[in-house]
Parts: structure tokens; sequence; C-alpha cells
């Protein structure tokens, strides 16, 4: 087969080249892909999930601050439990 320019063929350095770019690009393609599709489905199962409620962290993030003494803690920690108890 003739070429634009005569002759030439790209030899053995063209196929490599040609080859290690397209697999370079379907790599990146599919781990584009993979990016997006763990980006849209949020965490992983693998990472530590916090079993408490946000308010009940909060709340023991007050009491350790020192903007709420034991009792006070102890009365709304009981105030939320029983709100957590009723909606399940």
């Amino acid at each position: 087969m003739m070429y634009w320019y005569g002759d030439h063929h790209p030899g053995a350095g063209g196929w490599l080249l040609m080859s290690v770019l397209t697999l370079l690009f379907w790599v990146a393609v599919l781990g584009a892909t993979y990016a997006l599709v763990r980006a849209a489905l949020g965490p992983g199962e693998n990472r530590p999930k916090d079993t408490r409620t946000d308010a009940r962290r909060l709340l023991d993030e007050r009491l350790a601050r020192g903007e709420i003494d034991a009792d006070d803690y102890a009365r709304r920690r009981d105030l939320l439990d029983r709100s957590e108890s009723s909606r399940s």
C-alpha cells in the first residue's frame, strides 16, 4: 500500500507506541468512569460509620467543651434516646 509521501511503513516502534497509547487511553477512560461511579454512590462500605446521631455527637462535644454539666447532659441524652426510640 502506498502512503502519501511514498512507501513508508510505521515499523515495529510505531506499532508498539500505538498499542501502548491505546492501552493508556482505555485505562484512563475506565479509571475516570470508576471514579465518577464511586463519587455518585457516596461513601464506600469499608469506611467507618458513626453509629451515633449528629445530635448525640454534638451533645457529647458540648459536654467535653464544658458548655453543659453532667446533669444537663444526662437529661438531654435521655430525651434524645427517647425521641430516637419513638421514631423506629
